[in-house]
Formats: structure tokens, sequence, C-alpha cells
């Protein structure tokens, strides 16, 4: 093999680092060891992988190709490198979760605080992701389960709703609607509206409560995070329809959240592959989701 994994390691550190100093500094060693392992690595391979100008290395188009797959290899090796040392500390290891960023600030922070408390060897892995993106990252298993605000459709997907709610209307406080026990599609309609964007899911299930309730959608700001709508209900720029689970995460006691007459109802879902065998950590960790929300009122719903 003339592309070996030392030159492999240390042209990924001088590509990230863009130095042979700061390769070195990387990598833990000495700077005539990097820049003799470039060299010979341009050498067998038979390509220049850089262009020294003015004392630095820039990136040839090859050397901008190889880094590609280098680091797409990588990651690929620490993956493994994971799941190896996984094995070897049995029942501890690490369970990788992916989340929708509605539930981030709320309900997953207490389920993975219930989990560490009942299984305090389990290292938690976990990262936010769009809806979009969740099916492959179940599926090319680099999670082991997925935390999806609203409930997926995919043949080789197991989805199992664990709460619902319904989304609020959220006004800053002294706001006329904050007089109101709830609000009407139709009330919004008076006031100046931040909205999801309508390429997202929640922008099209608003858009879709609008149409059925007869009334024009027209939003003066388009958004695509919750907790983006939220801040600037706060400063005064309109209000929003938006989920309940980013806002009672948030907790601003100066915004005011009212329910909808209009129902428009999520459905919180594990998410996992249907050729899951069981692996126990997302068990676990299902259990306990399940357990936590077992008792709690839906959200979004008047007290």
């Amino acid at each position: 093999m003339k592309f070996r994994l030392r030159q492999m390691e240390v042209f990924r550190a001088v590509m990230l680092t863009g130095s042979i100093n700061g390769a070195a500094k990387l990598l833990f060693t000495s700077q005539p060891a990097v820049s003799r392992i470039v060299s010979h690595t341009e050498k067998t391979l038979g390509l220049a992988l850089f262009n020294r100008v003015k004392g630095k290395l820039v990136p040839t188009p090859e050397g901008e190709a190889l880094f590609r797959e280098v680091d797409a290899f990588y990651r690929e090796a620490v993956r493994v490198d994971e799941f190896a040392r996984g094995l070897a500390q049995g029942p501890s290891g690490t369970l990788k979760l992916a989340c929708s960023p509605a539930l981030s600030r709320s309900i997953l922070p207490r389920a993975i605080t219930l989990f560490q408390q009942r299984y305090g060897k389990i290292r938690v892995n976990v990262h936010t992701t769009l809806l979009n993106d969740m099916a492959q990252e179940v599926l090319s298993k680099a999670v082991d389960l997925a935390i999806s605000v609203l409930p997926l459709e995919h043949p080789n997907l197991t989805v199992t709703p664990f709460t619902e709610g319904r989304m609020v209307c959220v006004v800053p406080a002294g706001h006329p609607l904050s007089k109101l026990q709830q609000v009407a599609i139709s009330d919004l309609a008076q006031h100046t509206l931040i909205a999801h964007d309508a390429s997202i899911a929640f922008g099209q299930m608003v858009a879709s409560a609008f149409r059925k309730a007869g009334v024009t959608l027209s939003s003066r700001v388009d958004i695509h995070e919750t907790d983006v709508a939220c801040a600037l209900v706060r400063a005064g720029a309109g209000i929003a329809v938006v989920d309940p689970f980013t806002v009672e995460g948030l907790n601003w006691s100066d915004l005011c959240v009212l329910p909808l007459a209009d129902e428009i109802r999520l459905t919180p879902s594990i998410v996992r592959s249907a050729f899951d065998t069981g692996r126990s950590h997302a068990d676990k960790f299902a259990e306990v989701l399940h357990g936590m929300c077992a008792a709690a009122p839906p959200a979004g719903r008047a007290p």
C-alpha cells in the first residue's frame, strides 16, 4: 500500500491546520518529521499535494480531492475505534442520539439526566439534526436512535410516539392577546406575524391550519428555528405560532404562552431502524423516555 495510515494522518493534519508547524503541534511531533512524511507521500503517490507559496502550503486540486476521501476514511476509523472500545467496556459503552432541535431544550435534557442517574457508566453522545437528515443517520447506524418532534414515514424505520403536544401562540407580556385564555387563528390575523418558513414541516403545518380556518397567512418575518421566533417576539417584532417544547425549555418570563383554539398537533416519536436487533442501550433510553412522559400532561394545552 503506497498511502499508509500514518501518511494519511499527517496529510490530514496539514490540511486542517494549513501548515507544517500546525500539523506538528496537532500530532505532538516535530516539524522535520511532518515535512519528511509530506515529501515522502508526494513522492510515493506521484502527486503534488501542496504548492509552496511564500512559505505557506496551498493545497493543489489533487490535494483537495484526496483530503475529502481521507477525512471520510478518518471519521469512519474513529467510529470503528469507538465501537471497539464500547465492546471492550461491555455494559458501559456509548449511546449515540440524534434529536430534533425543538426537543433539545426540554424533553431531551430531562431524559438524559434520568438515564445518567440510572445508567451512570453509559456515555451519551448527542447532537441535533433536521427531520430531512434523521432517517439516513438512523439507517446508516450513525446513531442508535433518534428523537423526532414529528413522526417520520419510511418503510425501514420503526417510529413510536412517546408524548404529544399542540402548537402554541407566543406574544410579549402585556400584548392585547395576552388577556385571552386561548386564541383562534382568526385572532392572529390582526397582528404582525412571525412564521416558520414554508419549506419546513412546522411552516407547512401552520400554513395548513390557516387555510383550514379560512385565514390568509401573511408573515412579516420567516424563521427556521423556534428559539429565534421567540427572541423576535420578546423584542417586539411580532407574535408567533411555535412548538411548545422549545418554549418550555426557554422559560422566558416576559414571554406569554397562549393555547390555540385551532389544534395543530405534534407527536414526538422515537425513531429506530426496522433492522435494529435491539441494542440494549437504545432500549434502556427508550424505556426511560416513555416512563418520563407517561404521567406528563400533553404540552401546549390549557391547564
